[in-house]
């Protein structure tokens, strides 16, 4: 048998490549004489660098960068393909995972870092620069971004407005020339795993402020703060905040597609087609998935439902694991999930699952080899 394993990463646990790790002994233990091929993805959060780099056989490299509150955090970008094209993600030099839970600061959280790692990437002259949006701990519409290539986003005075988003109140003029020509002609995809919109109720402020670290009344002084930006976008000729996904990363989406020229493309089918997952898929017996937490979102833009629609294309049934597994699951089924099943053998609390998590994935790995194959007779 064929088996293709391709999990996401278990979110503040274990990346993507030790969950199909872990899930591919545990499947060897059940069934030694089965092929396995393992391919970590993700959808364009936390871990799609590695993802990416490593399923493309290329180079990570590390560089210190700011990190959201400007403490200096170590981050990665991936070079495959002699240098052709680069990979970065904002999870990286500007995630939330950077920051403690109690020290999250939405108005302050700066994507400078984002920027100077953006930075490091296109000194290698890449014909391309693929960009992960997820896992940010900002809402500054990327203003730190185009700062740190170049941009300049003076005050009244004529001065460099402050970070994050709380500095955009200040913004009085913008010349984005130089971020423009620090790109050059550099293809830049974005991986974008969300449709929110730039403002408003369903806006990155409201929807994502709060898990930053915003209260109410900081989530409608953000909103009102990226209106003013996309506003003076806006007189420019560019538009950072009328389509889906503008919303995404704080406002990052609309910022590098409105006014660096990126093309949005939904996370999964990004990270699927540059791993080249079809060709694994298409000859394979059966796929299995994984995520922490498999529930009814997980149908929307999350491995789980990109990785069972693929399949489904080809009449390849789909195992999903989980650590947390969720009651309403028919949206996933629909998408070619065949069956999903919790990793979690007995009632633990949270940082107990996360210790076992690489157990727990090998022993329910290795059952579910067991009973397929005595379902198919040691086929």
């Amino acid at each position: 048998m064929r088996v293709v394993i391709a999990p996401d990463s278990f979110k503040e646990c274990l990346p993507a490549e030790q969950v199909a790790s872990a899930i591919a002994r545990g499947w060897r233990r059940g069934a030694p004489d089965d092929n396995i091929v393992e391919v970590p993805l993700a959808d364009g959060g936390e871990g799609t660098t590695v993802a990416l780099t490593e399923a493309r056989h290329g180079q990570l490299h590390a560089v210190t960068v700011s990190g959201p509150l400007g403490d200096t955090v170590t981050a990665h970008y991936g070079l495959v393909d002699d240098n052709r094209l680069a990979i970065v993600e904002v999870a990286e030099g500007s995630g939330l995972h950077c920051v403690p839970a109690k020290a999250r600061d939405a108005l302050n959280a700066s994507s400078y870092g984002t920027g100077e790692l953006m930075l490091a990437a296109l000194a290698h002259g890449p014909d391309t620069l693929v960009m992960g949006l997820g896992g940010s701990a900002t809402t500054d519409g990327g203003a730190g971004i185009l700062q740190a290539l170049g941009a300049r986003l003076l005050d009244s005075q004529g001065k460099d407005i402050p970070p994050g988003g709380a500095g955009l109140a200040q913004l009085a003029s913008m010349d984005l020339k130089p971020a423009l020509d620090r790109l050059g002609t550099t293809r830049l995809v974005v991986a974008c795993d969300v449709r929110n919109p730039l403002l408003g109720s369903d806006g990155a402020a409201a929807i994502f402020g709060p898990q930053k670290g915003a209260n109410a009344d900081q989530v409608i002084q953000l909103n009102d703060n990226l209106a003013h930006l996309a506003r003076l976008v806006q007189a420019q000729g560019m538009d950072m905040a009328s389509f889906p996904g503008s919303g995404a990363a704080g406002g990052i989406g609309g910022m590098v597609a409105g006014v660096l020229g990126a093309e949005l493309r939904p996370g999964i089918e990004l990270v699927m087609e540059t791993v080249a997952l079809e060709s694994h898929v298409q000859r394979a017996d059966l796929v299995i998935t994984a995520e922490g937490a498999m529930d009814s979102q997980s149908a929307y833009g999350k491995t789980p439902a990109g990785v069972s629609a693929l399949a489904k294309q080809y009449g390849v049934p789909v195992i999903g694991l989980a650590g947390k597994l969720g009651s309403e699951l028919q949206a996933l089924h629909d998408s070619g999930l065949s069956a999903a099943f919790s990793i979690t053998p007995a009632p633990m609390d949270l940082q107990e699952a996360y210790a076992k998590a690489a157990d727990n994935l090998e022993q329910a790995a290795e059952q579910l080899a067991r009973l397929v194959h005595s379902l198919s007779g040691g086929r």
